[in-house]
């Protein structure tokens, strides 16, 4: 069944492992869903992931969820910028996610990356989701 919002699927499978105590939970691979992750990975709310093949021989991606003391590293994460609306935000207008405790992830011209690298390099972009 195609999707209309591959990340947003992602985030949600992400929140379902997590409210369930899974270790891992699967999504569906694309580029923009690795860097998302690698920035998840980057901050520190996510162990890894891994590509693996499903009976189909097709890209999937298995992600390491991360506990500590037994509470979810994530407490809040939520899409941002959906198909329907587009969320674009310049340097100035960057949002800080509960007082700078969060982090939002952007898309930009120079990769996707959080919001304090994009301040630090003077560049705005898509936001696509926030993490807390």
């Amino acid at each position: 069944m195609a999707q209309s919002h591959p990340l947003s699927d992602m985030l949600t499978r992400i929140r379902n492992g997590l409210a369930r105590q899974k270790a891992s939970v699967h999504t569906n691979a694309s580029k923009l869903n690795k860097h998302v992750l690698d920035v998840l990975q980057g901050e520190g709310y996510i162990r890894g992931y891994v590509v693996e093949k499903n009976e189909r021989n097709m890209d999937i991606l298995r992600v390491d969820l991360k506990y500590s003391e037994g509470q979810p590293a994530i407490r809040e994460l939520k899409t941002v910028s959906k198909p329907g609306r587009r969320v674009y935000s310049s340097v100035k207008t960057m949002p800080r996610v509960h007082n700078g405790l969060g982090t939002s992830i952007v898309t930009t011209p120079k990769g996707v990356m959080t919001d304090a690298s994009a301040r630090s390099q003077n560049v705005g972009g898509e936001v696509l989701c926030q993490v807390f």
